[in-house]
Order: structure tokens, then sequence, then C-alpha cells
């Protein structure tokens, strides 16, 4: 014990849990940031045992962590686990729940070629049937469609660079996360992992695209991102997807943006003090009938998430869809080149995927990834 307490500090997760976090979701008390670096530095290393492991991501999720915590614990895995490759050419990086999905189409790797195809180079990155959906998520669209996923992190740059689209395999670029994964499909519910993992940023981007549930939610990503040290991102848009994920919803979608330069502005505009976390976040509602897209999420189900989502791919790019589906991955490719800043506003964007789709870019995107 004496070994450990030299190494790690002063907080093994048995102390955390009957001095701080372990006494209910209504006593529990949050963390320092010093405590929550340390836990997470003793999970990597392999320290708790499985019973305490578990009882302690289980006392998080009842307490519910703040962006401090989860700052700490996403800093500790980009200092630890993540093995980071730069691109050349600045992609947008695409964080989506890495659990996937089991009812509706996977629409991002059909928007992110899109986009690619209009000139916005997209990362995305996921595992393999990540706890607790274990679902379609970006790796299984991708191998039904004959895209190699198997790559080291060095690879997946040197893609985006060829191709303008990348996608980063978690098992290669966060290998600590990766080894948590047993412990994780025991618990059987989601933990801060979950979370966190979909900011860790393999390519270094500047700008995050991702989702939420509800937009309490996307506020504490928008926290998270801005007090964490190891985070790079400039600009970050959060969404209500489909079921989660990077994909809009049809109907009133409410979106959350941040950009660092609007919180710095506002500060000092304000009082000169340092900003605040979460400083520079507007949040906004689009409704997707006002870009000429009468449907419902239902309209977005299929029966097979991963062979039915590899197919609409496929056909949209080729020019063979003129449906739902259609709309759904030239406004979700429209949404990454606003990310980016590449179009002033949605209407162009959707100008430009519709243009990559109709002269043939777009499918000329996925040929090139097929060969890479």
């Amino acid at each position: 014990m004496a070994q450990t307490s030299q190494e790690f500090g002063e907080w093994p997760l048995k102390r955390l849990m009957t001095a701080v976090v372990g006494s209910g979701p209504k006593s529990a008390d949050d963390m320092s940031r010093e405590q929550a670096r340390e836990a997470m530095q003793r999970i990597f290393a392999g320290e708790p045992d499985e019973t305490t492991l578990g009882a302690f991501w289980l006392a998080n999720r009842w307490k519910r962590n703040t962006p401090e915590e989860l700052a700490a614990y996403t800093d500790v895995m980009r200092e630890e686990s993540v093995v980071t490759a730069e691109p050349d050419c600045d992609p947008i990086d695409c964080g989506a729940n890495y659990d996937g999905k089991h009812t509706s189409a996977l629409l991002g790797v059909g928007a992110g070629l899109v986009a690619a195809a209009a000139g916005t180079p997209v990362v995305v990155h996921s595992g393999d049937r990540v706890p607790t959906q274990k679902a379609t998520a970006y790796k299984h669209v991708l191998d039904e469609l004959g895209v190699r996923t198997d790559l080291t992190p060095a690879e997946s740059a040197d893609m985006t660079d060829e191709t303008g689209f990348g996608f980063y395999y978690q098992p290669a670029f966060n290998p600590g996360v990766q080894d948590l994964y047993d412990r994780r499909d025991q618990m059987g519910v989601r933990t801060f992992v979950n979370t966190i993992e979909t900011v860790a940023n393999p390519a270094n981007a500047d700008v995050h695209l991702g989702s939420f549930y509800h937009l309490a939610f996307a506020k504490k990503m928008v926290e998270l991102i801005d007090e964490s040290a190891e985070l790079g991102y400039s600009r970050a848009i959060f969404f209500q997807g489909m079921e989660g994920y990077d994909d809009i919803r049809p109907g009133y979608t409410k979106v959350a943006e941040w950009n660092e330069s609007e919180a710095r502005s506002a500060s000092d505009d304000a009082s000169g003090d340092e900003p605040r976390a979460g400083d520079g976040l507007e949040d906004y509602e689009i409704e997707t009938a006002n870009y000429g897209m009468e449907m419902e999420s239902e309209d977005l189900n299929v029966d097979d998430v991963t062979a039915d989502s590899a197919t609409i791919t496929e056909e949209v790019l080729a020019g063979d869809r003129d449906d739902q589906f259609a709309d759904a991955i030239a406004l979700n490719a429209a949404f990454r080149m606003y990310a980016r800043r590449d179009v002033d506003d949605l209407d162009a964007g959707l100008e430009a995927a519709r243009d990559a789709i109709a002269d043939g870019s777009a499918e000329a995107v996925l040929k090139e990834l097929r060969e890479y």
C-alpha cells in the first residue's frame, strides 16, 4: 500500500468511495480535479479490484459527474492512453456514441463522404460493439462497405489526407480504454467512459461535432472541453441526434454551438477576468421542414442497421435515391461543412452536398476509400 500511495497519491478508489462519491445520489460529494485525475490514473494502471471499480463507476453515474471531473478523466485518457496522429488537412472530428444505433440508419458515413467530396475533411472514430448497446457504429458500416478499418493511427491520418475521410479505430488509438472493455461489459450500464471516449480526438482536430440526448448534457460537454487541458478544440457543435448519434433527427432539433474565441471575447467585454467554463455557448433550433424535408424519425428506421445503412449509403452516393435518406445524408453533410466554417449556413451546405452527389465526387471518395 505504501508503494501505491507513493505512486498515485492519497486517494485509492475505495477511499474516494467512502469519503467522497459513494454515499448515494443525493448526499455524495464531487471530487476535486486532482482526485478525479488520480482515480483515472489508478484505473488505467489496473490498480482497483473489479468490485471496487464497478462500484466507483456506478457511484459516478448516480451522483452525475461534474464537467471538472469529466475534464480530469479526459485529460488522463489523452495523456496515458490516446495515440494521436494528426492529418495535414485539419479535419472536423465526429465523435458519435461508440455503443451505436439499433433502430435507425447510420447516416454519418454517407454524410462524411459527401462532406469530404465537397471539400470538408472529416474524421470519425469508434470501437467494435461497445457496451452497453453493442450496436452498429461507424466501423460496422465501413466494414460492410468494404473499407478497411483495422488501421494504426498513422494509417488513419494518411487515409484522411488521401481521401478527405478518415476512420480511427479505438483499440489502436485508445488501448487503455480498450483494456476496460470486459469490465464495462459486465457493468450492464453506461459509465463515464462512454462519455469521454467520444472526445478522445485522435486526429487533434480543431472542431468537434457531437450529439446529446438533452441540452443540459451538451452544456456539460462544452464545459468539459473548455476545462480540459489536453483537448485542442476551439469550436464544438452538439445536437440532438437520432438515437443519441451524430445524425440530425427529422423535425425539431436542438443545437448547442460553442466557440472559444467568442468565450474569450465575452469575458473580456464583461470584466477582463478569465473566461468562465461554458462561455461562448449558443443554443438554437433547426427544423428540417424549413429545408424542404418533410419526414419523421420513423421514416429513417431500417430492419438491419449495418447492412441497410451501407446499402443506403451506396445508393445515395451513386445518385440512385431521391428520398428521405438522401435528404438526411445531404443535411448531415451540410452540418459538417457548417461546423468547420466551410459554408456560411446550412442552405449553402445543402447545395454543395447535392452538387457533390450529382457530379459523382461523393461516390469517388468511397471508391478511394475502398482502394486505400
